[in-house]
């Protein structure tokens, strides 16, 4: 429980000190971010990725005089629900009409004062480090009131913005090392991405999910971050893990997505069920990430690569599948009501990979009835064509500094 007068100099001097801060360079989504009428504006992603100085940017540049709250904050550990009416109290004498709520979701209640809020004709942004905010939560009491955007680790083009670098090689080289979280750019400090990789851990999905067997938790999350692009299965893992349950081990699959940290992609098929029961591919939300938390004692240049057009593409939408029969194709962008999209990644195309990248390409365009698919490389472009069939060799660095059209 709080005191009423604390909870007013917390969001004073937390205000004070964004209103004097540098806050940063300004991310792509920020024109996209509008508060609206009646609808809460929700802004999710991995921990650390940019939210809150996406807050801040919009208070300085966009929002000035906002009441705001950060609840991830020592100060407002015992916050609990009854106290939603002291913040209540304070926001009137306030006389602001636009709340910007940080790290909302761990505070019990929070969906209910919000649709409060809402109600009263307030304006309000809320961001959050758990996809889940955008689930259960959101589904009883926030149902058609809310719009939501996901926020990602800098992409390529605000990497080369923030470096001050031309797009090309070297670029490139330098984006698949180390990713895209800002603060670790700012300081190159590799202490900051292990330490983010066990925080997340921790604070996001142990405790929130009040899980016991954290090493094997660790364990997993440590197997997952080595082998990006690979397919994996509950029932394989579960014995190389030590977890005795496969469902135990779809569990920690579904928290380690909720906390953004991993991703896991189907296997295309037009059957659900299909979908349901083959192997997922395992992607890394930075590529940072990986090169700092990685077991693996090789630089495995062509899944790093292939790692970042997926969080490309996942920028753009959830709809993406891998295509696996006779021959492979790593991605199958398929948006409901839109055109499909087939990708093959390949870090290098050479005489002893080259048939073999274009014929999972090609199967896959079959499938889909399309005639023209790409191939992303580091930095090779070329085109070829086998029977009406076409491909695109376009570097990497191309295809990420463009907005992907579907």
């Amino acid at each position: 429980m709080l005191i009423k007068s604390d909870i007013q100099k917390i969001s004073e001097a937390q205000t004070e000190i964004i209103i004097s801060s540098d806050t940063g360079y300004l991310r792509e989504k920020f024109p996209a971010i509008t508060p609206a009428t009646r609808h809460a504006f929700i802004l999710t992603g991995i921990r650390r990725c940019g939210k809150s100085t996406l807050l801040y940017q919009l208070m300085n540049k966009k929002y000035p005089g906002v009441f705001f709250l950060n609840f991830d904050d020592p100060r407002l550990y015992g916050f609990e629900n009854n106290d939603f009416q002291r913040l209540d109290e304070v926001i009137r004498e306030s006389g602001k009409k636009i709340l910007f709520f940080d790290e909302l979701q761990g505070i019990r209640g929070w969906e209910r004062y919000i649709r409060q809020k809402l109600d009263e004709n307030y304006k309000i942004v809320i961001t959050g480090s758990n996809s889940t905010l955008l689930s259960k939560e959101l589904g009883t009491r926030l149902t058609g009131r809310y719009l939501s955007k996901e926020l990602f680790p800098f992409s390529y083009s605000e990497f080369t913005g923030y470096k001050s670098l031309a797009p090309g090689d070297n670029s490139m080289s330098a984006y698949m090392q180390k990713g895209g979280f800002p603060e670790y750019l700012k300081n190159d400090n590799p202490e900051i991405l292990s330490t983010l990789f066990d925080d997340i851990l921790i604070r996001d999905i142990v405790v929130r999910y009040g899980i016991r067997d954290i090493k094997n938790l660790q364990r997993l999350a440590l197997y997952l971050i080595s082998n990006t692009g690979k397919p994996v299965t509950g029932s394989k893992l579960k014995q190389s893990i030590g977890i005795a349950a496969t469902s135990t081990i779809m569990e920690y699959f579904s928290y380690l997505e909720s906390a953004y940290l991993f991703y896991f992609v189907p296997r295309f098929s037009y059957s659900v069920r299909s979908q349901l029961i083959n192997p997922r591919k395992v992607y890394a939300a930075d590529a940072g990430l990986i090169s700092i938390n990685s077991s693996s004692f090789s630089n495995d240049w062509g899944r790093k690569l292939e790692n970042i057009i997926f969080n490309h593409l996942r920028g753009y939408t959830k709809e993406i599948y891998y295509f696996l029969e006779k021959n492979e194709c790593d991605f199958i962008v398929r948006p409901r009501g839109k055109r499909p999209v087939a990708i093959q990644v390949c870090h290098t195309l050479d005489r002893d990979n080259l048939e073999r990248e274009l014929n999972g390409l090609y199967a896959a365009l079959r499938l889909l009835k399309i005639n023209e698919g790409i191939i992303v490389t580091f930095n090779q472009k070329d085109k070829y064509t086998s029977n009406k069939l076409k491909a695109k060799v376009i570097p990497a660095y191309e295809f990420l500094e463009k907005p992907f059209s579907l």
